[in-house]
């Protein structure tokens, strides 16, 4: 049970949960309550790869700041017991979106965000276009769903999910942009600093919020 919630934290589990939320309320308009299940425990196998592979990629700098929130800092699971699920859950996500009501090609649309995810965890967060991978990844989300019912994705939903995607990455950094810095993380938010990160953050809510209005 111990290593159950350590997997479960270590997946980023807050923001896991409410990306796995937002896929269900697409695929049960889209679809109905049975395929969006299924659809929904799909999008969370492939949350928990990029969860995981976050915090093992970042392990050496969580340790440094002691940050004891994290399961492989506390001690709570190991580096090697993560390393295992990992390689496990990467070809059963495939498996689970490819085969599913996704079908292959709303199924590798979502992929393709995933592997944004894992993108943004080795690269990305490290260079000024940080925010891209989210804007990708939160495009691809809703449109994944309107895909596997052979239904163009409008343009608000694209948008409205790249430019809300883009605000995510600005406030889930700006807690620990001092910290980043003196690691060498040069994200757009670092770059830019937490006052400037706000307003943006402001900004690209204000502007996701006028392309679900305009374009809906």
């Amino acid at each position: 049970m111990k290593k159950l919630r350590g997997l479960l934290k270590a997946s980023h589990f807050g923001p896991t949960l409410i990306v796995t939320s937002i896929s269900w309320f697409f695929a049960a308009y889209y679809w109905w309550e049975g395929p969006a299940y299924l659809i929904a425990f799909g999008v969370f196998t492939g949350q928990l790869v990029v969860g995981w592979s976050n915090d093992l990629y970042d392990y050496a700098d969580d340790l440094k700041h002691n940050r004891l929130n994290k399961p492989l800092v506390a001690g709570t699971i190991t580096s090697n017991y993560l390393i295992k699920w990992l390689c496990f859950m990467v070809p059963f996500s495939f498996v689970a979106n490819l085969l599913g009501p996704l079908g292959f090609k709303g199924g590798m649309v979502y992929m393709f965000g995933i592997s944004m995810g894992v993108a943004y965890n080795f690269y990305f967060k490290f260079n000024v276009f940080s925010w891209l991978p989210f804007a990708l990844a939160f495009a691809a989300l809703p449109s994944c769903i309107a895909i596997s019912k052979d239904i163009t994705p409008p343009v608000w939903m694209w948008l409205g999910g790249a430019l809300l995607g883009s605000a995510a990455h600005f406030i889930n950094v700006i807690k620990d942009i001092d910290q980043d810095r003196a690691s060498g993380i040069g994200g757009a938010p670092q770059r830019i600093g937490k006052r400037s990160s706000i307003f943006s953050a402001a900004l690209l809510i204000a502007l996701g919020a006028l392309a679900l209005y305009l374009f809906n």
